[in-house]
């Protein structure tokens, strides 16, 4: 009895090997060189042949899949480390330190996301009946999850249509529809649901972001942003933290020192003025709270990253 129960789950092990060595092969063959390709709109490969150094990046909200190698994310104080049997998720856009951990030029990083529209999700979800929660619910907008058979076969398929450009404008909007389908009937897909169709708490917190990030230089006060979106202050400050794992004045400092570094790192500003720009008018301030978030002070930070170690490695 309990023998042939368990040749079903080894059939399935061996289906799923097969789809992640697959994978492999074909991010590969897709590109030979680190960096990051769209093959199709909305939907990334990523290479990397080593290690990289711990960076800021924004990020949208996207499903990523690992097919060789493994990444570590960290959200304010959360860290999660994830690799070719799982998946990760963020449905809000987030200020994530993200690093490549393990990748070498003989086994390189590899992987695929698919950035996720909000009108593409809203869409399958109406097709596929789903209705918004009755009450509302803060969902954490990052998570790391267990990737099953049924969802990694969809990410094949999708990878696989590189190679066959004469297809891929059809099929390649129906795969997109059927990972966002599995995606939301999955263990997690509250997560999707609550973001992508407005509902709950999580539409306003949203908007606190998307202002955020509009007017990063711009000073904040809890108690407007509060009152804006029809909350208490005690409220908007737990539901936020519910969904970024920040209080808002976390996140907009990460905003403003990652955008600091883009300037100085892209526009060449020196730490001064890219600080100004992005709202610190106390130069000593600028430096501490951009050691305390980069480990250097930013010129010996730029001297570091334009030595070569500056990749994203979203």
């Amino acid at each position: 009895m309990n023998l042939k129960k368990s040749q079903p789950v080894e059939r399935d092990a061996r289906v799923v090997e097969a789809y992640r060595s697959e994978l492999v092969e074909r991010i590969a063959r897709a590109f030979t060189k680190d960096g990051t390709v769209e093959p199709f709109k909305d939907v990334f490969l990523r290479r990397f042949s080593s290690p990289t150094e711990p960076l800021l990046n924004q990020s949208a909200p996207n499903f990523h899949v690992i097919a060789q190698g493994s990444k570590e994310a960290q959200l304010g104080e959360e860290r999660y480390r994830y690799d070719p049997y799982q998946y990760c998720i963020g449905t809000v856009e987030l200020p994530l330190v993200t690093q490549v951990v393990e990748a070498s030029s003989e086994r390189p990083y590899l992987s695929v996301s698919l950035e996720l529209d909000p009108i593409l999700v809203g869409s399958v979800m109406s097709e596929s009946g789903q209705t918004p929660p009755s009450e509302p619910t803060d969902v954490k907008a990052f998570s790391v999850n267990s990737l099953d058979a049924d969802l990694l076969d969809a990410v094949v398929r999708l990878v696989r249509l590189i190679e066959n450009p004469d297809e891929a404008p059809v099929l390649v909007p129906l795969v997109k529809r059927e990972i966002v389908y599995r995606l939301l009937m999955g263990e997690h897909g509250e997560r999707l649901r609550h973001i992508a169709i407005l509902s709950g708490y999580t539409p306003p917190i949203a908007k606190v972001v998307e202002r955020l990030h509009k007017d990063l230089d711009q000073p904040i006060r809890i108690e407007d942003i509060a009152s804006e979106v029809g909350m208490s202050v005690s409220s908007f400050h737990h539901h936020f933290k519910a969904v970024t794992a920040m209080s808002p004045l976390q996140f907009q400092k990460r905003l403003r020192l990652q955008e600091a570094r883009r300037l100085m790192l892209g526009e060449g500003l020196d730490a001064a003025s890219a600080g100004y720009r992005v709202g610190y008018h106390n130069a000593s301030h600028f430096n501490r709270d951009y050691k305390t978030m980069f480990g250097l002070p930013p010129m010996r930070d730029m001297e570091r990253l334009q030595g070569g170690t500056g990749m994203a490695a979203d």
